[in-house]
């Protein structure tokens, strides 16, 4: 009988808003079961919009500048914890720690492992059930393999994100002072600066969105790569700074209340996915058939690259280069520029937003009528 599970979910904001579909099936198949995350302790904020979670145990980064005997000291506080307090444990990272967390936090344990042979064989040893992380497969559906492992059927796959009514009241008042009816949301920024639009066609998107008679709420965090985003943001008719300016969660309602996502390949974009909100994505070198918007209603996402397509109501932009996507962090493979991403005409992004807004604004008019 499975009444308690452990998620453990190391990695990126994006990544543990993508187990959403798992925490989903699990719970409609386990009756009153209790399910649990561990988490980066920079991925808390969106842990917290899951749902339904009863707790969130956090690994902390600050660890790794301990002294060993502290490092060590903290993760056995983290080990007691949760040493075989469920009856299965489901650890969606491949990193040795994951592994060992989910063994000992588990009486069934089950991970994701590497492709790679020589860095699993112990794993498969430890392990009461293992998976392979596929690099072709949409990350959506590797963390849905557990499933098959349980001999769970997979029913609608569909990402779910939630916020509270405070946050949404929060964000309605904060609308009505700026008198801001109807929006788009421009993000421009990343967690990673190789995904971010260079400034130069940035700022020319951002004049050309201005123009389209609509409010363009422009959002990201306090990070210094979004701070810096801010201080040169171009003072244009209709657009709205508000960089720094919401809590994960009242972004997540912000992102709600909006007609559509216009941004980077981030976070943000997955969230505008989870609320079939329609998505302009601007693609650098990430892998399309991995990390791609999932679309609910057409239960897919993108599964090639090309300069521009359309599915559903998801338009991702990409460069027309045969290096695109590589899958690199940038051209550099260590954090820098990527040159595809400077490739993108934003005069073509502006067009397909112009072309949605004018049918979204026909339709609008012929419900009234």
């Amino acid at each position: 009988m499975v009444k308690q599970i452990l998620i453990i979910i190391r990695r990126v904001n994006g990544d543990v808003l993508l187990t959403s579909p798992l925490i989903q099936h699990l719970r409609d198949h386990y009756e009153g079961v209790d399910i649990d995350l561990l988490v980066n302790d920079d991925t808390l904020a969106i842990a917290k919009a899951l749902r339904p979670i009863r707790q969130i145990h956090v690994y902390s980064y600050q660890w790794k500048k301990l002294p060993l005997w502290a490092r060590l000291q903290q993760h056995w506080k983290l080990v007691r914890t949760l040493y075989q307090r469920y009856d299965l444990a489901i650890s969606l990272t491949t990193t040795d720690s994951s592994v060992l967390y989910a063994r000992l936090s588990g009486r069934t344990a089950m991970s994701a492992i590497d492709v790679e042979a020589s860095k699993n064989w112990w794993k498969k040893r430890l392990l009461n059930h293992y998976y392979l992380l596929s690099p072709h497969r949409h990350m959506i559906l590797n963390n849905l393999e557990p499933l098959r492992l349980l001999g769970i059927p997979v029913g609608k796959v569909a990402c779910k994100v939630h916020y509270s009514a405070t946050a949404h009241d929060t964000m309605q008042a904060k609308l009505r002072a700026a008198n801001i009816k109807q929006f788009l949301i421009f993000h421009p920024s990343a967690q990673h600066g190789y995904k971010v639009y260079p400034e130069a066609l940035r700022h020319a998107l951002l004049g050309k969105l201005s123009q389209l008679g609509i409010a363009i709420i422009v959002t990201g965090a306090k990070t210094p790569l979004d701070l810096h985003i801010k201080a040169n943001l171009p003072v244009l008719p209709n657009v709205h700074d508000w960089i720094g300016a919401t809590s994960m969660e009242e972004y997540i309602a912000l992102s709600e209340q909006a007609l559509a996502y216009v941004g980077g390949d981030t976070l943000n974009m997955h969230i505008a996915a989870a609320q079939d909100k329609p998505i302009f994505a601007i693609f650098g070198p990430t892998l399309l058939p991995i990390w791609s918007p999932w679309n609910n209603a057409l239960q897919t996402a993108a599964t090639h690259s090309q300069a521009q397509q359309t599915y559903g109501n998801i338009t991702i932009f990409q460069a027309d280069m045969p290096c695109v996507p590589c899958g690199k962090a940038g051209c550099n493979d260590q954090n820098g520029n990527s040159e595809c991403l400077s490739r993108i005409n934003p005069a073509t992004i502006n067009a397909a937003v112009s072309h949605w807004l004018n049918h979204h604004h026909q339709e609008s008019i012929h419900d009234q009528n």
